[in-house]
């Protein structure tokens, strides 16, 4: 740019001829690069591709960044405005490969759903009879889609599902204790992901929170001494993605429950990430089961549907009856709602818990925590194999690592594993580990030490070519 006598900017004659020469964007729309793109994309979308792609050519020039040579042609125009129709259509959600080590990953959408639920999301999409009856064409109830599978696999006396489990104890705890005292222990009032804080869900839940025991202790008295003519609910729950460990003490659900009871008080064990079956022939502690808390005196127990089942987000309510009735009769039950597409998926998922014995053939979730060392070495030493020859610039060797489950569930517990470990004299860790997320089809890893690692538990059989190939495209222009 020059400056005037004036002071004021002037745009050079060789600039400003280059702006002359570009075209108005209905002499582009005429062309039939861009006619194909106006059948392909639409006539609006393509419109304003265009004009996009002129005023990103006129600051380029102004910028000196375009000499313009070509660049003014309206089928060259045309051309650039297709690529941004291209970038545009490409949906935000990915496949990707879990290659974290992390079971449950809340980053990449938690659990692997299994086939059948996917299947039954591929049905579900078009219609079906998710309000009715079938035999007498009446309406129905969406719920009981999945009522009759939950109430077999818990033992519960009726079931509520709603779109996730901080919404099923916000429902809980307007529709049974409003206005009224709940009881909980200090330890147990939770902060986790996304700034979910229970003592924020109490608040806006109308309730009058009531704090007893200490942060690491909490007695069966504390709860006893609390009760008073205002108590609606005593509450326990899952302290998620933390451990307290050394001098602590936890009042058991049973000894709660028994306390409710002597005192006609509803007892309600929120525990998180609802275990269906036992996690002890998978190499892990005992995470209490629904079906355990319900025959422990459990008047409701809440739990996700996303986590340990492996389903679709949801948030599930089971329990007495009576209460389960008094919950669904609240206003906000409406709001909470779930769609077709959760009920089909998780429907497909719950049938599967009806043969644990085939869990892990049938479920990824489970076929990861079933896999043993010996597995995850072999898997990662073919793996290894592959990546050397797709990549001899990098030095690929197999370490021991360790796994977690992950989604809040059983944080301080290590499951031992194998990763495929990355390093290269010519890009840092941080650059292999980004462009192997940018790849076609992206591949998570994790970066430790100034290396990469693939961990081999949470990547399945038919995933292992889609690694191979995210590392031949990893730093190739």
């Amino acid at each position: 740019m020059c400056n005037d006598v004036k002071g004021e900017q002037t745009v050079p004659d060789e600039i400003n001829q280059k702006l002359r020469a570009l075209p108005a964007v209905d002499a582009v729309m005429q062309d039939a690069a861009a006619g194909l793109l106006a059948a392909a994309h639409g006539h609006a979308a393509t419109v304003a591709a265009v004009r996009q792609a002129i005023e990103r050519l006129r600051s380029a020039i102004v910028a000196g960044e375009s000499t313009g040579n070509g660049e003014c042609d309206p089928t060259a125009i045309a051309a650039a405005a297709r690529g941004m129709l291209e970038n545009a259509a490409r949906p935000n959600l990915k496949r990707v490969v879990n290659a974290t080590g992390i079971v449950l990953h809340t980053g990449l959408g938690r659990a692997t759903m299994p086939d059948a639920a996917r299947e039954a999301l591929s049905v579900a999409a078009g219609c079906c009879n998710v309000q009715m009856e079938l035999a007498t064409g009446k309406r129905g109830r969406r719920e009981e889609v999945v009522r009759g599978l939950l109430q077999e696999l818990t033992g519960a006396e009726d079931v509520l599902l709603v779109n996730n489990n901080a919404g099923a104890t916000m429902l809980v705890l307007r529709a049974l204790a409003q206005g009224r005292e709940v009881i909980i222990s200090r330890g147990e009032l939770i902060e986790i992901g996304g700034s979910f804080r229970l003592p924020d869900i109490m608040s806006e839940s109308g309730v009058i929170m009531r704090e007893v025991g200490t942060t690491n202790k909490t007695h069966l008295r504390d709860y006893e001494s609390a009760i008073g003519p205002n108590t609606g609910l005593i509450m326990k729950a899952h302290q998620s993605n933390f451990k307290i460990v050394g001098f602590t003490r936890e009042t058991g659900i049973a000894e709660i429950a028994e306390v409710g009871r002597k005192h006609g008080i509803p007892v309600v064990d929120d525990l998180g990430c609802g275990a269906m079956v036992g996690l002890e022939q998978y190499g892990l502690p005992h995470e209490m089961t629904v079906r355990e808390s319900l025959e422990a005196g459990s008047d409701i127990v809440l739990f996700s549907t996303d986590k340990l089942i492996g389903g679709p987000q949801g948030g599930l309510i089971a329990g007495r009856k009576a209460l389960i009735g008094r919950i669904k009769s609240h206003p906000l039950y409406r709001v909470l709602r779930v769609c077709k597409l959760t009920l089909a998926a998780l429907e497909a998922t719950l049938r599967l818990f009806r043969a644990p014995d085939l869990l892990a053939k049938n479920h990824p979730v489970y076929t990861m925590l079933a896999k043993t060392p010996v597995d995850i070495e072999m898997q990662a030493r073919e793996l290894a194999e592959q990546v050397r020859k797709a990549r001899p610039d990098w030095k690929v060797s197999v370490d021991k690592t360790v796994s977690y489950l992950g989604g809040g569930s059983l944080p301080a517990e290590e499951l031992p594993s194998f990763a495929v470990s990355i390093t290269s004299p010519k890009q840092s860790a941080e650059a292999i580990a980004k462009a192997l997320r940018l790849a076609a089809v992206p591949v998570i890893p994790r970066v430790s030490n100034d290396a990469v690692l693939l961990d081999l538990r949470t990547v399945l059989q038919d995933e292992m070519a889609l690694v191979v190939k995210a590392a031949k495209e990893a730093g190739q222009d």
